[in-house]
């Protein structure tokens, strides 16, 4: 019997837990500590006691650092692996995503940066290939950082994502180079285009007719922007058509159909008060985005024509071999 009495005060075999490793950090700490502990309340007494974390600020939560997740069942703790890293919250504190690293943070920090970079800009561009996927004919409509986002992508990874063979693919991606390159060209030949024309300017009666209209000109542009300043300066362009506007040659072939429509369908003074410009040159500007979306339009209209018509042209030789299988029965 005393043998029996006595027995509690030695620890059973199986009642014996080994410990496990495990390493401590507090929220967006740098330093991290390696313990051991055999369950969770040793771990966080443990914690209190290295990370100095005052006993009044209990209850400490222990999470993993990363993803979070709170960890306060025994068995769930005995089953993670060994080194595993927690996060002690004190009092009312919320994990939140850590980059520390034991001197690497910098690099963890950039990584997941540019992981979320990665993952906007792989949105944007499954965005524009779903809008190709569904009418092939808007490439027309797309803006030039459009066209070469689409240009950039993997040509497995397009495919996937349109469900088409990567030969198909790579032709699309040739034809998106092309609409881009007609573009650029188109480009070119305005600004050939301008240069001419002032080159024209200097010389003779075109130069002296262009000094003489400066100066009645002068007045009325005085008044002119006494009219915009008091206009209203709230325009619903982003800052990137603007920026398009204002350092791109012809911006018109830059953008896309519907930044061309916001374009033309802006109030001329707001928009000259954005730009800093006269009312004539704002004006000019609407009236070529205006007359370049009317041009897309027209050229989705004529692809949409064009299908048609090959639709229609396939359907023919099925339609004429049925009248001769007739003719064959009789015989």
């Amino acid at each position: 019997m005393t043998e029996v009495a006595g027995g509690p005060s030695v620890p059973e075999p199986s009642e014996i837990r080994a410990l496990k490793q495990c390493l401590l950090c507090r929220n967006h700490g740098r330093e991290q500590h390696g313990v051991a502990a055999s369950c969770l309340e040793e771990l966080r007494s443990k914690a209190c006691d290295i990370l100095a974390i005052d006993k009044s600020l209990a209850p400490v939560t222990l999470v993993l650092a990363e993803d979070g997740t709170i960890v306060d069942d025994d068995d769930y703790f005995l089953c993670l692996p060994a080194n595993t890293k927690f996060v002690a919250l004190a009092g009312n504190e919320k994990w939140a995503y850590n980059n520390s690293d034991g001197g690497t943070a910098w690099i963890t920090q950039e990584s997941f940066d540019g992981d979320e970079t990665d993952s906007r800009a792989g949105l944007k561009w499954k965005n524009v290939a779903r809008q190709l996927k569904a009418d092939l004919s808007s490439i027309v409509l797309l803006s030039e950082e459009d066209l070469q986002m689409l240009i950039d992508v993997p040509c497995s990874e397009l495919a996937q994502e349109l469900s088409q063979s990567r030969v198909a693919v790579q032709g699309l991606q040739n034809t998106l180079q092309q609409v881009l390159d007609q573009r650029e060209e188109a480009r070119q030949s305005k600004q050939l285009l301008e240069l001419y024309l002032r080159a024209l300017e200097k010389e003779g009666s075109i130069l002296l007719k262009q000094q003489e209209s400066k100066a009645g000109l002068g007045d009325e542009r005085d008044a002119v922007d006494t009219g915009i300043g008091e206009s209203s300066s709230e325009i619903a362009l982003t800052s990137q058509i603007l920026t398009a506007l204002k350092e791109k040659p012809a911006p018109e072939l830059s953008l896309s159909s519907q930044d061309l429509e916001l374009v033309a369908k802006e109030d001329p003074k707001a928009l000259a008060v954005a730009l800093n410009w006269d009312i004539k040159k704002t004006e000019a500007v609407q009236q070529t985005c205006n007359q370049e979306l009317s041009l897309r339009l027209q050229q989705v209209q004529s692809l949409y024509s064009l299908r048609s018509i090959s639709a229609r042209k396939s359907s023919l030789p099925g339609e004429v071999q049925n009248p001769k299988q007739a003719k064959r029965d009789p015989t």
